[in-house]
């Protein structure tokens, strides 16, 4: 059954899903794991998308309920899709697709690889079970935005295909314009913010450089051509002291977010899956707040059930931490490693262990892994599990922790590993900021810790390791409606 969280479930009409309008205030009674269905709210958006297109039901085509009974054809476009790719946005479409035609609706999903030794733009189909996929070969074409290969991929699949709705995860890596594509064929566009990338050229809000070197990863507040330029574009391709290197790059950031505005002005609706990443949409202006719409991801949740660990069956085993995802700079791994070395290396506090899981990423995981042996040499407390399967999340990572953390650096937006811990009854520890904080209430259903304070973390991390069963208690209680 795939779902989200209850708060999600008034999706139209909207209400207000502000948090500091919704506290969640600690009592005896009152706490619930609430779901919804995702695929019915997905649908609802498919309806509005299409009623901005063709207006009310009573003068548009058939299509605005689908073809068939309320059956839609929907295209996903996605950067990626699993196994090549696994992280949130990626993991999200596919469990969507699944769904969707799970519930009778006929999908197609439109994604890349980089397949170094094949064709550019070759065209390959593939299946994930009954879901279609067509794969387009995109081995070094990262930084560009607009590629017309791609943009005629797309409208060859719209001929073939026919599509209700299009409904978009990311077009990073992919091509801005393929939007015209789709809208020339009045075929509603939907597009997911999963995060920055379109009112940010990295994504993120974080600039590669800082004031001094000292300055690591520095966030940014708002995004200015010149700025990228200065801060993210020229360290990393071209020199710092030419004039003419920085004002082409501030040109070309200038075109690409022109483009980018001039294409969000095409997507007939936006849903967002975090209150904060809708409201930085809106007040950077790149639609108006009747085009962008609160849903919360939703998620497999009989993949999340099942959990095997008791607090009272293991304590006599160290408290077990663990980090899920990436290993990118931005995903703060290094501060969580900072902070379970204070921990682990505090003589008044109980054995503990961190594991950690994901992809081997290069050069970042290999600086991570210096980092840990530099800071807890010769240590059998910290393990590297390499990566999993997201469909066996349970019994590969949650059966074997107590804890996870998400100490990220950019803002996220709504983590969708928070999102499992969360429904399979496992603590979630994370920063006070972004979206991380939206569904994590201190002391009420996990803890959480100023945003990029390692020791901060650290305090949250002792805290478990005085009272594990209380810690329990409050994983427990996982998701919490009013």
């Amino acid at each position: 059954m795939l779902s989200l969280p209850q708060k999600a479930a008034p999706f139209f009409p909207l209400v207000s899903n502000n948090p500091s309008q919704r506290p969640y205030v600690p009592k005896q009674k009152g706490y619930m794991h609430a779901a919804f269905s995702l695929v019915a709210p997905v649908c609802v958006a498919y309806q509005r998308a299409s009623h901005r297109k063709w207006g009310p039901p009573s003068t548009s085509r058939q299509a605005i309920l689908g073809k068939d009974g309320g059956r839609f054809r929907v295209l996903l476009i996605i950067h990626g899709y699993p196994p090549l790719y696994n992280a949130g946005s990626e993991v999200y479409t596919q469990t969507l697709a699944r769904a969707l035609k799970a519930r009778g609706h006929e999908v197609l999903v439109f994604c890349r690889e980089e397949d170094t030794i094949a064709p550019y733009f070759r065209i390959r189909e593939q299946s994930d079970g009954p879901v279609k996929l067509k794969i387009i070969n995109l081995p070094n074409f990262r930084d560009r935005y607009n590629i017309s290969e791609v943009d005629e991929a797309v409208q060859e699949v719209i001929q073939e295909f026919h599509p209700d709705v299009v409904h978009c995860g990311h077009l990073n890596h992919l091509s801005m314009s393929l939007v015209e594509k789709v809208t020339r064929h009045n075929t509603p566009f939907i597009y997911t913010l999963h995060d920055f990338w379109m009112n940010c050229p990295r994504g993120q809000f974080i600039q590669f450089t800082g004031e001094d070197d000292e300055d690591l990863w520095p966030l940014c507040d708002g995004q200015e051509d010149s700025k990228c330029s200065k801060k993210c574009y020229v360290p990393r391709m071209g020199d710092p002291n030419s004039k003419q290197d920085q004002k082409y790059w501030t040109q070309w950031i200038g075109r690409r977010m022109a483009t980018m505005r001039s294409i969000a002005e095409k997507i007939d609706l936006f849903i967002s899956p975090a209150e904060h990443l809708k409201q930085r949409f809106i007040d950077d202006g790149f639609a108006p707040e009747s085009k962008v719409v609160y849903c919360d991801y939703g998620f497999d949740r009989d993949r999340c059930h099942g959990r095997m660990r008791r607090w009272e069956a293991t304590q006599n085993e160290p408290f077990t931490f663990a980090y899920i995802g990436t290993h990118k700079e931005s995903k703060g791994v290094q501060h969580l490693i900072e902070a379970f070395e204070e921990v682990s290396q505090d003589k008044n506090m109980p054995p503990t262990r961190l594991k950690i899981f994901g992809r081997t990423l290069g050069q970042s995981t290999a600086a991570l892994r210096r980092l840990a042996d530099k800071l807890l040499p010769n240590s059998k407390s910290l393990e590297w599990c390499g990566e999993y399967s997201n469909e066996e999340i349970v019994e590969s990572v949650f059966n074997q922790i107590d804890a996870i953390v998400v100490p990220s650096i950019w803002l996220e937006n709504s983590p969708l590993v928070i999102h499992e811990a969360l429904e399979a009854g496992v603590l979630v520890i994370t920063a006070d900021a972004g979206g991380m904080k939206e569904y994590v209430h201190h002391e009420v259903n996990g803890l959480l810790f100023k945003h990029r304070s390692a020791s901060a973390l650290a305090e949250q991390m002792r805290r478990c390791l005085r009272d594990p069963e209380w810690a329990d208690k409050l994983a427990k209680r996982g998701y919490l409606s009013l």
